[in-house]
């Protein structure tokens, strides 16, 4: 009986399904979206049960593309979007929707978690600074500001943690998503009781953290109903959506690096120890193999900031693309080609949700600096698919910085699917890029964590080397990187520039809104 394997991915806008065989291939996938609330300026939620309904639509979809059987299904992988807070009180029923990775309100409490705990001892617990986006200054915003669903709260769940809860009955997270929370000592890779304590908290408000490839449980009999699969199917661990795209990749030895545009953009690099970044301009946070780390670099608008332009600007070019049989993105794109490389001096600042790397500044701002009469709507893509490759080579500059290795660089996300923003990756980094035979994100890398769960691999390695391929890589043009590396400096001194404006006009839209 042949083995398949269903990775899940619950993504910002949507839950995706993969359904694998044990080579590799896909048999089927499946998205269904949901809406993102933003009630506030700064403030991004979303309703679990959106999360659940999709995830059960997405896999009886594949189920019935493939016409694979439940029992021949061997395991199954969860991804998704981290950092995100789901409240839930004794009953396991949600409090209030969930606070997502790109909400920016936590900058009060991110201050009151440093000053209480010690900065310098929250470093020393979870090798990273409190950043707004993580997950326990949105619990102490719940507890501040929503003092009535506090006291119902009795556990705190990542978004794929609360998929998994729905699948099986019980709570639990792994190492990787759980790096995200400020909640974990990342370096042993368990709950810190200084940061619980720190806060109040107590470890039964937290699941049981596993590592990523581990059978962390099951699918029970309630969800077996509901989504088609087989009763007592081993879930793994599973992992953040970087980590998991990572292994999908077979990013999982030093040297070899990811750069990944989707909504966010992240720079992701292996370490075989935990390493810090001087500054903390990076991330350090468990890997999804066992016994590796990595240190990332998140831009948080990057595939975003050219979704806001295609739905907000570029209606004409959605009506061309539904003429055409295309996506809107390929009109863009064919737009912005025809702009010449650094769009006539039209730089764009892609902080459309605050930024992390380099800056962690919740307040910074979408700019468009230089725009002239010449410039139109091509200008305008290219200068955005420009700014989001110079925010993706300060990642990469850091990592240097470090004294990483880097010996590859893999590319993948949206923006890996678009050849010229591919090359314009590869031209703005002076690197050659190494395109993916089958990139399937996130979901794939989880798909593979559960075929290890369900002992179709004894390990990750395993698991990647029958599994992943490359293609041959892009190169980048001289030329064009010449012109990229005059504007990249102007770009970096933007911020400079702004930041304290970027401070001002957030005030007056705090007392304004």
């Amino acid at each position: 009986m042949p083995d398949y394997l269903i990775g899940i991915d619950v993504g910002t806008t949507g839950t995706k399904a993969v359904l694998i065989d044990a080579a590799g291939k896909v048999a089927a996938r499946a998205t269904h979206e949901y809406p993102l609330h933003t009630p506030r300026p700064g403030w991004a939620e979303q309703d679990p049960a959106d999360w659940w309904r999709a995830t059960v639509a997405a896999i009886k979809e594949v189920v019935a593309r493939s016409g694979v059987r439940p029992d021949e299904v061997r395991g199954l992988g969860l991804s998704g979007q981290q950092h995100g807070s789901t409240f839930l009180d004794r009953d396991g029923a949600v409090i209030r929707e969930a606070i997502l990775w790109c909400d920016q309100r936590t900058a009060a409490q991110c201050d009151w978690i440093h000053d209480t705990v010690g900065f310098e001892k929250v470093v020393e617990e979870t090798l990273n600074p409190v950043l707004t986006g993580f997950q326990a200054p949105k619990i102490v915003w719940l507890r501040d500001n929503e003092p009535d669903k506090y006291e119902q709260l009795r556990m705190v769940l990542l978004p794929k943690d609360y998929v998994r809860y729905r699948l099986s009955g019980e709570f639990a997270t792994e190492v990787s998503d759980a790096a995200g929370t400020s909640l974990l000592n990342v370096g042993r890779r368990d709950w810190s009781e200084v940061m619980l304590s720190g806060l109040g908290l107590t470890r039964d408000m937290v699941p049981k953290v596993y590592e990523s490839p581990v059978a962390s449980t099951s699918v029970c009999q309630t969800a077996a109903e509901e989504t088609g699969l087989a009763a007592g199917l081993p879930i793994a661990g599973g992992g953040g959506d970087n980590a998991c795209s990572a292994v999908g990749n077979g990013v999982i030895e030093e040297g070899i690096v990811q750069v990944s545009v989707g909504t966010s953009g992240t720079v992701f690099s292996p370490m075989n120890e935990p390493k810090l970044d001087p500054k903390l301009r990076v991330h350090t946070f468990c890997h999804a193999v066992p016994g590796q780390w990595h240190a990332m670099g998140v831009m948080l608008m990057a595939g975003g900031s050219l979704r806001w332009f295609r739905d907000e600007l570029c209606g004409e070019e959605k009506a061309e693309a539904d003429r055409r049989g295309v996506d809107p993105y390929e009109i863009i794109a064919e737009k912005a080609a025809s702009a010449p490389v650094g769009s006539e001096g039209l730089i764009f600042l892609p902080y459309m949700a605050g930024e992390r790397t380099p800056h962690a500044d919740p307040n910074a701002r979408g700019v468009f600096m230089g725009l002239g009469l010449r410039h139109r709507k091509a200008h305008m893509a290219r200068a955005i698919m420009e700014g989001v490759c110079y925010g993706m080579r300060d990642s990469l500059e850091i990592l240097k910085e470090m004294e990483l290795p880097l010996s590859e660089i893999r590319n993948t996300g949206g923006g890996s699917r678009s050849a010229f923003w591919r090359q314009m990756q590869s031209d703005v980094f002076r690197a050659p890029l190494v395109a993916m035979a089958i990139d399937e994100g996130a979901a794939f890398g989880a798909a593979l964590l559960g075929g290890v769960a369900g002992g179709v691999w004894p390990d990750v390695p395993a698991a990647c080397a029958a599994t992943v391929r490359t293609r041959e890589p892009v190169r980048p043009n001289r030329k064009l990187s010449a012109v990229y590396n005059k504007y990249y400096p102007i770009y970096r001194g933007l911020y400079r520039s702004l930041k304290r404006h970027f401070a001002r006009t957030a005030k007056v839209v705090e007392k304004t809104s």
